[in-house]
């Protein structure tokens, strides 16, 4: 039987107990107990990124209050997680790890802070997208809970606040007053007896159909998958910073894997509407809406179904939403979304969805899930950001992954027929801070580059043309090549080609660069391209050039654009 260390953490900093060894002489593995009152906001941990994970219990008042693993460092930490321990300040707490070496000096390093402070200027790490929102430490995929309430948009997202791999799936939260400057604000939910906190939405309920608001302010409610039970559980918040969560699943499994729930008003029908995920047997993908006069009591309604097994269509994070055609309130569409942007559009009649289109494509980039839109937008405007599979677990960074930019989405007629576009919300141009406008011109094969006297970092790039003669149209952003391919209508970035069908003769491209990658729009907004590459820092050169003839440039602007967390 494994005897259990303890040490105790006076005015926060830990005192080990002593360490022995086996007769072998080598290192025994050790259950490791410390023993604290709380006095600060955080607890502090040492990290060393691709060390074996150990399991991490904190008990209060012997209770058994969050639990994770960890790459826990045994001597030098490449970076601290915070564990925020506030809301048990005097209390008796206990934190226990298991299978610690027994010359492991990772308690000597863990105390309780009220400062929060990384060994890298944050924001400023050389992988850090620079107008996309990332954690501050940690790993993060699927944004979640996305609503606007209290004068905020509010951003929840996965998050792995212990590491830069995917794990211990909590509820991270961030809010900005303008989708573009986030403030990471902590943990609004936490793993519980249902499992990790996987994927789903938040309402603003304004008419407290649920009884949860307090002194006639609506509540912001949360649906959220637990990982353990595959259910459907209810958190609130009636200040957009504290949470609650229901004590039971409003919905509980139905078959297999069930998870991501979206839930909206249907206004006509009187009812909150969930369509969550099930996965049925034999690898059947399907949506299952339910309907809810109170969102706490749910009724199965009706089923959509989408692929099978590897046919990924409609798995995963269900969005649904309703848009007018171009723009007419009197002409309504419904879309029914999933994981890999794979759509259909149809009507919805408050119980059941009948598609009319399927299986349009909603973008074809490289790395782009999981994306949600914004309940209660202001504007009411259908905005949507996504999961961006940044790869920036490198060095000596202490995050993972990112979101993209936030974008307008629209239903509108088209050539093709009635197609879902992307645009850059227009908040994006508040972060140009230097215009290099051009005049129209010819591109001429073997011709000189207009842009070559562009030394950039972060850029915005917009361009109009006809093809002309030109068998390609070429841009170089940084390094990496955006090219058209005009027989075929076809874009090519990085090896990824996709279908970009000319307009009434012209093609308008948008090119955002990051650190991180492009995101780029072609087609009026058809076809939606992002692309992750972490780009070298020394390559700030552009050119924009043609081949096989000459292609006639009607608008070229470039936009050299500042950081959000300046």
């Amino acid at each position: 039987m494994k005897r259990i260390l303890t040490s105790v953490l006076f005015s926060g900093v830990v005192t080990a107990a002593c360490f022995g060894q086996d007769n072998s002489g080598s290192q025994r593995l050790e259950n490791f107990s410390s023993f604290f009152t709380g006095e600060k906001k955080w607890l502090v941990l040492p990290v060393k990124n691709g060390a074996p994970k150990k399991n991490l219990e904190l008990w209060v008042n012997g209770e058994l209050t969050r639990w994770f693993d960890m790459e826990v460092a045994d001597e030098k930490p490449d970076w601290f997680a915070y564990l925020d321990i506030s809301d048990w300040k005097g209390q008796k707490m206990e934190l226990r790890v298991d299978a610690l070496s027994t010359a492991s000096q990772a308690f000597t390093t863990i105390r309780q802070s009220d400062v929060d402070t990384n060994a890298a200027p944050l924001y400023k790490e050389k992988l850090r997208g620079q107008f996309h929102f990332s954690p501050k430490r940690g790993w993060t995929n699927d944004p979640n809970g996305m609503v606007y309430y209290n004068g905020e948009y509010h951003l929840f997202f996965q998050h792995n606040p212990y590491g830069r791999g995917w794990g211990n799936m909590h509820w991270g939260h961030a809010v900005s007053t303008d989708l573009l400057h986030w403030k990471e604000v902590g943990e609004a939910l936490y793993p519980d007896k249902l499992g990790p906190m996987f994927s789903g939405s938040a309402v603003v309920d304004e008419k407290n159909t649920s009884g949860l608001g307090e002194s006639g302010k609506p509540a912001m409610v949360m649906f959220f998958t637990g990982a353990k039970a595959w259910a459907q559980g209810l958190a609130w918040s009636n200040d957009g910073r504290t949470f609650h969560k229901l004590d039971r699943a409003v919905v509980t499994r139905i078959n297999k894997d069930n998870r991501d729930p979206k839930v909206i008003w249907h206004e006509p029908s009187k009812k909150w509407v969930m369509v969550v995920w099930v996965e049925r047997d034999h690898g059947q993908n399907s949506m299952q809406i339910l309907t809810s006069p109170n969102l706490k009591d749910w009724t199965e309604a009706s089923v959509v179904y989408g692929g099978k097994g590897d046919d990924r269509y409609l798995f995963e994070c269900p969005e649904f939403f309703e848009l007018p055609v171009d723009g007419n309130p009197a002409e309504k569409k419904w879309v029914l979304t999933a994981a890999n942007s794979q759509y259909a559009i149809g009507t919805f009649d408050g119980t059941k969805f009948t598609p009319e289109v399927e299986r349009l494509n909603g973008q074809l980039g490289r790395d782009f899930y999981a994306s949600q839109t914004f309940n209660n937008e202001p504007k009411g405007r259908r905005i949507e950001i996504g999961w961006w599979r940044t790869h920036t677990d490198k060095d000596d960074m202490t995050f993972n992954q990112s979101q993209s930019i936030p974008m307008e989405l629209k239903l509108e007629r088209k050539a093709e027929g009635l197609r879902l576009t992307r645009t850059p919300v227009k908040e994006l141009e508040s972060l140009r801070v230097k215009t290099y406008p051009f005049s129209k011109q010819k591109l001429k094969e073997g011709g000189a580059n207009p842009l070559s006297k562009i030394d950039i970092e972060l850029a915005e790039i917009r361009v109009e043309f006809e093809p002309g003669t030109a068998k390609e149209v070429k841009f170089d952003v940084r390094g990496v090549p955006v090219v058209y391919n005009v027989s075929k209508q076809e874009l090519t970035i990085d090896g990824v080609t996709s279908p970009a069908p000319l307009q009434n003769g012209k093609q308008r491209i948008t090119i955002y660069a990051d650190r991180t990658g492009l995101e780029v729009f072609a087609s009026d907004g058809i076809l939606f391209m992002p692309i992750n590459k972490n780009i070298p820092a020394e390559n700030r050169s552009l050119s924009l050039t043609a081949s096989g003839g000459a292609a006639n440039v009607s608008k070229l602007d470039v936009y050299e654009l500042k950081s959000i967390w300046d």
